[in-house]
């Protein structure tokens, strides 16, 4: 087994990390040409990869499959995500067993959404209700000394624009730190269009007594129906003027669009840099294209 890295050992790497995120491909031909993409940003020498995990069962063992795929194909870092809908303690704790055994480093934990096809989903009958239960179980296996390695490095996500269902964002603080004095290790935002906001989430962090990594997450708006998608989400997206301003002559011209997409992305991102952000985290969609030629620009390839 080759060496396990845990999540604060990646970063450390460099100053700052540039990592992707994945979903689990849903057929043999999304199979293939997701793992082209892959290998296309392998040349970018990425910190880690991460794997988004569904509430089904049939999404889970993609997760699976993806997470064994890029740990046996490439020499990238996995990081799957994890989430409590839907789970037991004992499912939990196998899934975590299984990761460990075959040299997984680093668990991203999330509370999730419920399935789709299940609007009315009873969140009560799952034994983690939300993400820091899940954190203080994961926190609780590595007491145990049941990783090869050591112990799993622990993820949670941030949230710039404000959580969509916290919208004190006082509480929403205490909420963090809480996930942080349960365990984790570094905190991955959720994406953002608008660098204050970052900033912002950043320095109330610091004023919340958060020292941990954060790693911002970036997605380039690649179409207007992507873009319009994106704000009918439940957490929303915040467009800002700037960004409307760049696109808004471009809604009849994909190309066009994509590369003002491409552009305000490249510009957003140099900034984050310029003010020593802990990281660049590509929301890719499965595709290489746009995170390409955004680190390419940014000297980051």
């Amino acid at each position: 087994m080759r060496h396990i890295m845990h999540i604060t050992e990646i970063l450390k790497k460099s100053s700052t990390s540039v990592s992707f995120e994945f979903f689990p491909p849903k057929s043999e031909k999304a199979a293939s040409d997701l793992f082209s993409a892959i290998k296309e940003l392998e040349a970018c020498a990425p910190t880690f990869v991460s794997v988004t995990y569904g509430a089904g069962g049939t999404t889970r063992d993609r997760t699976h499959e993806l997470v064994l795929k890029i740990l046996s194909d490439t020499s990238i870092p996995p990081v799957p995500h994890l989430t409590c809908v839907g789970h037991s303690e004992a499912e939990i704790e196998t899934i975590l067993e299984r990761y460990a055994q075959e040299g997984v480093g680093t668990v991203l934990a999330l509370r999730g959404d419920p399935p789709r096809d299940q609007p009315d989903y009873d969140r009560s009958t799952d034994s983690f209700h939300y993400a820091i239960d899940l954190v203080k179980f994961i926190k609780r296996f590595n007491d145990n000394q049941r990783h090869p390695g050591g112990s799993f490095g622990i993820g949670v996500a941030g949230f710039p624009e404000g959580h969509p269902e916290t919208p004190n964002r006082m509480i929403e603080m205490d909420h963090l730190k809480a996930k942080v004095d349960a365990g984790a290790d570094y905190i991955c935002t959720q994406l953002f269009f608008d660098n204050h906001d970052l900033f912002d989430f950043r320095d109330r962090c610091e004023l919340a007594g958060i020292s941990i990594p954060i790693v911002a997450g970036i997605m380039p708006i690649a179409s207007a129906a992507g873009m319009k998608r994106m704000a009918e989400l439940a957490a929303g997206a915040r467009f800002p003027a700037a960004l409307i301003r760049r696109v808004q002559d471009f809604a009849d011209s994909p190309q066009d669009f994509a590369a003002a997409g491409i552009d305000y992305a490249t510009e957003q991102c140099q900034e984050l840099l310029d003010h020593d952000v802990a990281g660049l985290h590509f929301y890719t969609l499965n595709k290489s294209g746009a995170t390409l030629e955004i680190t390419r620009r940014l000297g980051l390839a």
